[in-house]
């Protein structure tokens, strides 16, 4: 997926459930970052974004994006690419990452504007809840699209991240 592909996502979103506050959790959301380029091929493959909403707590708003633009439908056929509606609280955040999210806000995706996952709480995030994301993770380290030392420094100036302890040590450090 590209900026222009989840700016498409991102106002559909919007137009689906008549929420243009958005939050991108899941890897897509490094797509919301002011510098993209340098990043791994593998941080941008997938098709998919992970599409919340800052006021859904009966997960409506979630599931009208599932329908309408989510996998195997009529608009993931159509542009190959599609979004899947989640809940925030399935993410793994540090405190106040808002304040430091990137914001996506370009013409071609309003009525919707999205909160990004700030690439370092991304890292974080990813795999907090997917170990499996680690192998991308480091080829992003070793590209120089982040460093574990900036992240884990990032979240340990924030705080704990919600549901679970601080970010521990890096695995063979």
């Amino acid at each position: 997926m590209n900026r222009e592909q989840l700016a498409h996502v991102v106002r559909a979103a919007a137009t689906i459930t008549g929420d243009g506050d958005i939050v991108i959790i899941g890897s897509q959301a490094i797509l919301g970052a002011a510098d993209v380029g340098g990043l791994p091929e593998e941080a941008t493959m997938s098709m998919e974004a992970d599409i919340a909403f800052r006021d859904d707590t009966d997960a409506s708003k979630a599931d009208a994006v599932d329908g309408a633009i989510g996998e195997l439908s009529q608009f993931h056929e159509t542009y190959g690419y599609y979004a899947q509606g989640v809940e925030i609280r399935t993410a793994v955040l540090p405190a106040g990452w808002e304040a430091r999210a990137d914001i996506l806000d370009r013409p071609d995706s309003r009525p919707g504007f999205a909160r990004c996952l700030e690439p370092h709480h991304l890292v974080v995030s990813a795999t907090s809840s997917r170990p499996a994301s680690l192998s991308v993770v480091l080829d992003a380290e070793a590209r120089r699209a982040w460093s574990y030392e900036s992240a884990h420094e990032a979240v340990e100036r924030t705080g704990p991240l919600s549901g679970r302890s601080s970010l521990g040590a890096r695995a063979g450090s």
